[in-house]
């Protein structure tokens, strides 16, 4: 416990990110997210821009990409995990609903709107929707 990694984690981080994502990740994903995040990480400044955040080819494809962008602006890797941590399948499913609460919550008042809404589906369905 407590050693060094030989990319920048110890066994003790490992560990709390494990039980940080609620057991959603193992210690096995975690050193690989740790090294995606690295990657994307241009700079090496500890966190991951916008920009670079967009860089991620699974996200930049999603309708709802830029509204993930607004909300994780710069993201270190304990959020990294945080918000990927939604994505799995073994996430609860009040972290799952807490996610999309946000996504679709566009104006941060902590209700979904009929504006809400509207921008949402405005972002899903492109210029499909009059």
């Amino acid at each position: 416990m407590g050693q060094a990694m030989s990319f920048g984690l110890t066994q003790y981080d490992v560990e709390d990110l494990v039980r940080y994502s609620k057991n959603c990740f193992t210690q096995g994903e975690i050193e690989a997210l740790y090294q995606r995040f690295r990657s994307l990480d241009r700079g090496h400044k500890g966190y991951i821009s916008a920009e670079e955040f967009m860089n991620i080819p699974e996200l930049s494809i999603n309708p709802l990409a830029h509204r993930l962008e607004r909300i994780f602006e710069s993201i270190n890797f304990k959020d990294f995990v945080l918000l990927l941590s939604a994505f799995s399948t073994r996430a609860a499913v009040e972290d799952k609903v807490h996610l999309i609460f946000a996504v679709y919550d566009s104006d941060g008042d902590g209700l979904v709107s009929a504006d809400d809404m509207e921008l949402m589906l405005r972002q899903l369905a492109g210029s499909t929707l009059r």
